[in-house]
């Protein structure tokens, strides 16, 4: 028996990088426990029922984001609709039937390109092309096809690694057994790979419910409440400024008692996509298992 195993030595650099991993962790967390702690405590006092149900009004003496809130939920569901369906068949195009080779190089880092263009860029080109050419003017569906193209790279790619954590065999296996392509795709590879996508679909929304810049450009800042059945149905064709947006507005209108509130709303919304996202993974990966 090595006796040089059972007496390993002991060095202080591993103490030192220990102690320094542990560290930048728990900095990391008390980081974002202060950021929450912070704005809860500055904005906890402005939620209530009225504020979460009505709109600014001077004429009602009121101020609420329910219209923010409308807009949001409006822009995150139609972003979703048209992204998850293009991202997800994109990645599965990229990754069980194009060939390697120039023209997946090149979809690959139009990909990548687009995930790293500033935001500001995009609400640009969504203003311009979306708002100004197509004639949508400011409007919801401006914002809508504007974040579409932000959030596709991010859909995309996390769709294309977790179709890569998908081991071989069950293509192969399915394949054998004579079950078609788009068979074996829809029954094997994308149940096993949902828990990854899911976290792509969440992430996005996450990155959708926080962005300003490109909004401003093309959604604007209308927190109206649709009057009838048929105004929310028009709602998509009209302005719309999501909370982001809003709390813009109030912070540089010196309203910080109101921009603490949305964050707080914010907030909260961002909890539950992290929380929703982990209960949704966790049961794909428990249906998958069994």
């Amino acid at each position: 028996m090595n006796h040089s195993i059972c007496r390993k030595k002991v060095r202080i650099s591993d103490f030192i990088m220990y102690g320094l991993i542990y560290l930048c962790a728990a900095i990391s967390v008390l980081l974002i426990a202060g950021i929450i702690v912070y704005v809860f405590w500055n904005g906890f006092d402005k939620i209530n029922w009225e504020f979460l149900t009505t709109t600014t009004s001077f004429l009602e003496d009121t101020v609420g984001i329910a219209g923010n809130i409308l807009n949001t939920i409006y822009i995150i569901v139609l972003t979703m609709l048209i992204a998850t369906p293009i991202g997800v068949g994109a990645a599965i195009y990229l990754n069980e039937y194009a060939k390697p080779g120039k023209l997946v190089k090149l979809i690959e880092l139009a990909t990548e390109t687009l995930s790293g263009i500033p935001s500001i860029i995009f609400g640009l080109f969504g203003m311009m092309f979306f708002g100004t050419t197509l004639g949508l003017n400011y409007s919801i569906l401006t914002g809508t096809l504007t974040l579409t193209l932000m959030v596709l790279p991010l859909i995309t790619r996390n769709t294309q690694e977790a179709l890569k954590t998908v081991p071989n065999g069950y293509r192969q296996g399915a394949i054998g057994l004579g079950a078609g392509k788009w068979y074996m795709i829809r029954t094997i590879l994308l149940p096993s790979s949902m828990p990854g996508i899911i976290t792509g679909v969440i992430l996005a929304i996450g990155r959708i419910g926080g962005e300003s810049a490109a909004l401003l450009y093309t959604a604007g800042s209308s927190d109206l409440l649709p009057a009838t059945v048929k105004g929310y149905l028009d709602k998509i064709f009209q302005s719309g400024g999501t909370l982001t947006i809003q709390l813009y507005l109030s912070a540089s209108k010196g309203e910080f008692d109101v921009a603490f509130g949305v964050a707080v709303v914010l907030l909260i919304i961002v909890l539950g996509i992290n929380f929703a996202t982990k209960l949704l993974a966790k049961k794909f990966d428990v249906n998958r298992m069994s």
